[in-house]
C-alpha cells in the first residue's frame, strides 16, 4: 500500500472545497472556485484556480450527479467565480513534489473526466460550454478544449494557452495538443507558435487561430453565454420534466487487504502483488419495467455496479501501485445477468437506462486503460454473460476451466446482443471487434452462437478463451502464469499491454491516451523536466532551467 493516507474518490456536494452547482432549468453552470488550502496532500497551495487530483474528483462527481440527479439539464457551462482567472492549469507546485507514478495516474484520470465530457456530448446529449472569464492557461484551457463550445472574454487580458513546453519542459497531458489540431483543426505552423509562447493568445486573435469559437465584451459576456448555452440546449433530448435519480453513498468496507461493496469485492494478495477482483452478477427480483427501474434508484442493480467497479478500479490504480496483476472472477446466474442485459437494450433510449449504460462503458473503458495486467478466471459458478463477458473480453488473457467429465459443474459464457456494440472502446470499436481485427467471418461466427451458453470447448475453438485447461492442469497453470506475470518488468508490460489492447483505429482518446503513455510519460523522467535544475523543478524559485541541450 502506498505510504501516503489513501485517496478516496467518493465524494458528495456537501463536501465541495473547489467546485460550486447552480441549476436554471436546462442550464447548469459549474463554477471553479478551487479553495488553494484544501490541496490533497501537504506541500504546494492551489492558488489562481489552480487544480490537483482532489479538484477533479470533485469535478468527475459533479458531472456525475448532473447526468443522474438532474435530468432535466442540457447544457453545463463551466466557468470561473475567480476574478480575471478561468483555470490556471494543474498546480505546479503539485507536480514537482509528486512521484512519477502519482503524475502518470494524475494525468490519466484527468484525461478520463475531460473524455467523458465528450462522451456524454455524443451519446447522452448533454452539452458543454466553457465560458471563459478570465486567464486560462494549461490543463485550463485543456478542460475547455473538451467541452462542445469555447466563449472567450475579450477584455483585452484573458487569453488561453498551452505554455507547457517553455515553461515547464514538459506537454500539454491532458489532450491539448491533441484536441488543438485533431478536434479544434488549428493549423498546425500556428498551433507551433501557440505552443511555444508562454503569453497566450486572446481576443478576435483566439477566434480567429480557432482557438475558441467566439469572443464577447465583458459587458454582454453573461448574456451571450445564456443565449449560447439555450441554443445548445436545443440539440438535446434530455427530458425536461423527468425525476432524477439520487446518488446515495456507496456502501463500503476497507479492510487493509481487502475492499468489500454490495457486488464487488477486492482481495489483495500482497506476497504474490496480485488482486482478485470478484464481480457478482444480481440476486433476487428485479425490476422489470422501466417505472419500478427508475424508482430502484441508485440501487438498480446495473448503475451499482457501474459505481462499485469504477470506484474500486480507481482505488486500486492510485492505492495499490505494486498490485501489478489482477485476477477478474465473476459470480451468479448468468440468466440474471442476460435478463438485466435484456432490459439495458430494451430500454437505451430512456434517460437513466442511457446514463446508466454510459457509465458502465465509461467503467469498462478504464479497465482497458489501467496499467494492470488483467487475467479472467473463468470457474464453476461465473457468470460471464452479456455484460460480465465484457470483463473477460477487457482482460489481456482468459482461463477456462473445462470439465469435459462433470458437464453440471462446467463454466460456460455467453455471448449476448450487449457484446456487439454497447460498450465500444476508446477507439469505438466493440471488444469483440477488437478481438477479431473487425474480421466479418470470425464475427459472424460468434454471432451465430450468442445467446447459447458456451463450454470450454467451444469459447475456445470460436476463440474467446485463452486457454482451457482441464481440472488436472488447472491450479498449476494459472499459478504458473500469475508468477510469470508477477516476475517480469512492469514498466516492459505496462507498455506491451497498452500496445496489445489498442490495435484498432486511432482516433482523438486514443491518440490522447497515447501520447500520455509514450511522450509525457518519458520527458516526465528526462532531468530537463524534473532533475535537481529541470524546468520543472525550478519552477516559482528565481532560478534558470538547465537543459542536456542533445536531442535523443
Amino acid at each position: 500500500m502506498s505510504a501516503n493516507p489513501r485517496v478516496d474518490y467518493q465524494t458528495n456536494p456537501s463536501q465541495y472545497r473547489h467546485w460550486s452547482l447552480k441549476f436554471d432549468g436546462p442550464v447548469a453552470t459549474l463554477a471553479a472556485d478551487f479553495d488553494e488550502n484544501a490541496g490533497l496532500r501537504p506541500g504546494y497551495k492551489l492558488k489562481l484556480n489552480s487544480y490537483d487530483l482532489g479538484v477533479d474528483i470533485e469535478l468527475n462527481d459533479a458531472l456525475n450527479r448532473i447526468r443522474f440527479e438532474h435530468p432535466e439539464v442540457r447544457t453545463v457551462v463551466i466557468t470561473s467565480l475567480k476574478d480575471k482567472v478561468f483555470c490556471s492549469g494543474a498546480n505546479i507546485f503539485m507536480l514537482g513534489v509528486s512521484s512519477h507514478a502519482w503524475k502518470v495516474n494524475f494525468c490519466k484520470f484527468t484525461n478520463e473526466t475531460r473524455n467523458g465530457l465528450e462522451d456524454s456530448s455524443r451519446h447522452s446529449g448533454l452539452k458543454f460550454l466553457a465560458a471563459v472569464n478570465g486567464a486560462c492557461a494549461g490543463g485550463g484551457y485543456e478542460l475547455a478544449l473538451a467541452c462542445d463550445e469555447i466563449i472567450l472574454v475579450d477584455d483585452r487580458s484573458s487569453a488561453v494557452s498551452l505554455p507547457e513546453v517553455p515553461l515547464l519542459g514538459v506537454l500539454p497531458g491532458t489532450g491539448g495538443l491533441t484536441r488543438v489540431t485533431d478536434k479544434r483543426h488549428v493549423r498546425h505552423d500556428l498551433a507551433d507558435l501557440f505552443c511555444t509562447t508562454t503569453e497566450g493568445v486572446r481576443g478576435q486573435k483566439a477566434k480567429d487561430w480557432r482557438l475558441v469559437d467566439d469572443i464577447a465584451k465583458p459587458a454582454v459576456f453573461a448574456q451571450k453565454v445564456r443565449e449560447r448555452a439555450l441554443e445548445l440546449a436545443q440539440r438535446s433530448d434530455r427530458p425536461a420534466h423527468a425525476q432524477g435519480v439520487a446518488l446515495t453513498p456507496l456502501a463500503r468496507t476497507i479492510e487493509a487487504d481487502a475492499l468489500r461493496y454490495g457486488h464487488v469485492t477486492v482481495e489483495i494478495d500482497r506476497a504474490r502483488r496480485t488482486a482478485t477482483l470478484t464481480v457478482s452478477g444480481p440476486s433476487g427480483a428485479q425490476p422489470a419495467t422501466i417505472d419500478a427501474i427508475v424508482a430502484a434508484g441508485a440501487g438498480w442493480y446495473p448503475l451499482a455496479l457501474a459505481r462499485e467497479l469504477e470506484d474500486a478500479s480507481l482505488s486500486m490504480r492510485t492505492n495499490e501501485l505494486d498490485i501489478g496483476t489482477w485476477l477478474v472472477k465473476t459470480r451468479g446466474d448468468a440468466a440474471a445477468v442476460l435478463a438485466t442485459d435484456a432490459l439495458l437494450i430494451a430500454h437505451k433510449d430512456h434517460w437513466f437506462v442511457r446514463e446508466t449504460i454510459g457509465l458502465l462503458r465509461r467503467t469498462l473503458s478504464r479497465l482497458d486503460v489501467t496499467s494492470r495486467s488483467l487475467f479472467a478466471l473463468i470457474e464453476p459458478g461465473s457468470c460471464f454473460a452479456g455484460t460480465f463477458l465484457e470483463l473477460a473480453l477487457a482482460c489481456d488473457r482468459s482461463y477456462m476451466l473445462a470439465l469435459p467429465d462433470d458437464p453440471a459443474r462446467a463454466p460456460r459464457i455467453t455471448v449476448a446482443e450487449t457484446n456487439f456494440g454497447l460498450y465500444p472502446m476508446a477507439t469505438g470499436q466493440s471488444r469483440l471487434g477488437r478481438r477479431y481485427y473487425e474480421d466479418p467471418t470470425a464475427l459472424e461466427a460468434v454471432r451465430a452462437r450468442a445467446g447459447q451458453p458456451l463450454d470450454a470447448g467451444a469459447a475456445l475453438a470460436l476463440g474467446l478463451v485463452t486457454s482451457s485447461p482441464d481440472d488436472i492442469d488447472w491450479t498449476d497453470e494459472v499459478r504458473l502464469a500469475t508468477e510469470e506475470r508477477a516476475a517480469m518488468s512492469p514498466d516492459a508490460l505496462t507498455a506491451m499491454e497498452a500496445n496489445l489492447r489498442f490495435n484498432g483505429p486511432e482516433n482523438l482518446f486514443t491518440r490522447v491516451f497515447g501520447r500520455l503513455t509514450a511522450w509525457q510519460n518519458w520527458i516526465f523522467q528526462r532531468p530537463n523536466a524534473v532533475g535537481d535544475k529541470g524546468a520543472l523543478k525550478v519552477y516559482g524559485k528565481g532560478e534558470k532551467a538547465a537543459f542536456d541541450w542533445n536531442r535523443v
